[in-house]
């Protein structure tokens, strides 16, 4: 039953444009995060061109391996919590939106078999995302010539994108569950933007470690923050999410 669910959601998704979409959105961090590096490496080349005006400070940025790689880790960090709320709140809410929730709730097929369907389908899209920011990012590091690029570096520096980038899976069922509870993508999509806001906040204090957004985003710069605790947190957040999401279905009234 797995099966079908995923292949019917994959089938969904091939006349469609949203992962398209999703991935060009994706590559372009990669691409602003290099142009910043190449304009530190060539201050007076960028003013010329007027790409540095009086009012850009690029003061601590440094265009190494090191800080670049770290640049793309923050990148699947923070997309998981923004783009892939997005791409959790376009499967589960386009029921909605195209007047397919009732026929599909309807089958003969327990409801948890379609959370656990767009979740798989979900972590897919995810997992080719963030492999597509990790070569980009490989390629632009060897355009660029950056300094500190070794074989080890970028082995690393593709191991912590990925790193965050599962990470932040971790901690998106929630938006599934938003999405079912209002029916609406509109509203999962403003949770998940704000969890990305709220990650941030928190992240300067001294509950970055327990609060699962927050962990998202500083743990692909610093993997060292992945203590027991906060594993558990985000293992139980994964939990939670894909719980309530799936008795949100079994459950509540649905159209």
């Amino acid at each position: 039953m797995m099966s079908q669910v995923v292949a019917s959601e994959f089938l969904k998704l091939k006349r469609s444009v949203v992962p398209w979409v999703t991935l060009g959105v994706m590559l372009l961090a990669p691409c602003g995060i290099a142009l910043f590096m190449w304009i530190v490496q060539h201050p007076e080349t960028a003013a010329t061109l007027g790409l540095l005006g009086t009012k850009a400070n690029l003061a601590g940025l440094e265009a190494t391996w090191p800080a670049f790689s770290g640049y793309l880790a923050m990148v699947a960090g923070g997309g998981g919590l923004g783009l892939l709320g997005f791409v959790l709140a376009y499967l589960f809410g386009r029921e909605y939106a195209d007047g397919t929730a009732k026929n599909m709730l309807a089958l003969p097929v327990g409801r948890h078999w379609f959370v656990l369907g767009k979740l798989t389908v979900a972590l897919v899209w995810w997992a080719v995302l963030a492999s597509a920011v990790a070569a980009e990012g490989l390629l632009l590091g060897w355009v660029l010539d950056l300094p500190g690029r070794t074989p080890g570096g970028m082995a690393q520096a593709v191991g912590t994108t990925l790193l965050a980038a599962g990470i932040s899976f971790l901690v998106v069922p929630l938006t599934a569950w938003v999405t079912v509870a209002t029916r609406s993508a509109l509203g999962a999509v403003a949770f998940a933007f704000g969890t990305l806001l709220l990650g941030d906040l928190l992240g300067h204090t001294g509950w970055a470690e327990w609060m699962p957004w927050s962990i998202v985003l500083l743990a692909g710069a610093d993997p060292t923050i992945l203590t027991w605790g906060s594993i558990t947190v985000l293992v139980a957040t994964f939990a939670v999410g894909a719980t309530a999401t799936i008795l949100q279905l079994e459950y509540s009234d649905n159209p």
